[in-house]
């Protein structure tokens, strides 16, 4: 009787050990919150993917929002790292002299029109005109006789905000029906006879055509050179200098793992190919 409640006594002492264990393990789970930019989610999404299996302590969130959300998030504390497709200086209340800029990719962006619209490209005037409501047909540029239809980002977009600044002149687009959501916006154009919006390349594929401009086409050779203006970097931004674990993920996403795989794949450009820099005020060098 004595040998059996000694054994109880141990398998109870075992048991017990193995739950703190476990609990221990519970304990050293990372979790952290990327929110922000539409036009990056894909990016972090499979560099998280990928990232986890390799570290299955780490528990990565990605939402997106918009850049304005990811900036304004990360700014009150509220995540670890917001998403964006902007300088924090460029958005106006938020304190970017409390943000640390970590830059992990290069995106550009492209009018992108129904297929059924009948033009492929458009002069840089034309495109401001037809953003800011002065060409209302595309027949007026060379298309068929149909209506255009703008579909915009919503107000806090980083893409929208590019866009504006970089192909249209600073100018603001029409007031028209806006989107949250790339995925809504190709969706929309790529299913609404005469629409027109913008996309980060990374969502463009053949159910839409990419407008060039001026006769130059949006690709990563005429990006990586300026020659085509209409692109951001793709920033992650924490609150001041990131705690080791979360600076681990950040350094993975510029490792040669991402940016020669998911980077390359998913149509965005990787940093070290860009034969350029630009600034936050606008400046080239």
């Amino acid at each position: 009787m004595k040998k059996l409640m000694v054994g109880l006594v141990l398998t109870g002492v075992l048991l017990a050990g193995c739950g703190n264990a476990s609990a221990k393990k519970q304990d050293k789970a990372v979790k952290m919150t990327a929110v922000g930019s539409t036009a990056l989610q894909p990016l972090v999404d499979a560099a998280q993917a990928s990232f986890t299996q390799e570290n299955p302590t780490y528990q990565i969130s990605v939402q997106g929002g918009g850049s304005g959300t990811g900036l304004s998030q990360v700014a009150d504390g509220a995540v670890e790292i917001g998403n964006s497709d902007v300088f924090a200086e460029e958005k106006g209340g938020i304190p970017s002299d409390k943000l640390v800029d970590h830059k992990v990719a290069v995106v550009g962006i492209a009018p992108v029109v129904n297929r059924d619209v009948g033009v492929k490209n458009v002069t840089k005037d034309q495109l401001i005109k037809i953003f800011t409501g002065e060409i209302t047909n595309w027949k007026a540029v060379g298309g068929k006789d149909e209506k255009i239809a703008v579909i915009n980002r919503a107000s806090g977009s980083g893409t929208r905000a590019t866009f504006e600044k970089w192909g249209l002149a600073g100018k603001d687009a029409v007031q028209t029906q806006e989107q949250d959501s790339s995925g809504t916006v190709k969706k929309i154009v790529a299913q609404t006879p005469g629409a027109i919006s913008y996309l980060a390349l990374s969502y463009v594929d053949d159910s839409l055509q990419a407008l060039n401009l001026d006769g130059v086409a949006p690709t990563e050779k005429n990006i990586a050179t300026n020659k085509w203006p209409i692109w951001s970097y793709e920033h992650m931004y924490t609150k001041g200098k990131p705690s080791e674990k979360v600076a681990k993920f950040l350094d993975y996403m510029t490792s040669k793992e991402i940016q020669n795989g998911p980077v390359k794949k998913l149509g965005y450009l990787p940093i070290t190919e860009m034969k350029i820099e630009r600034a936050a005020d606008g400046t080239v060098k």
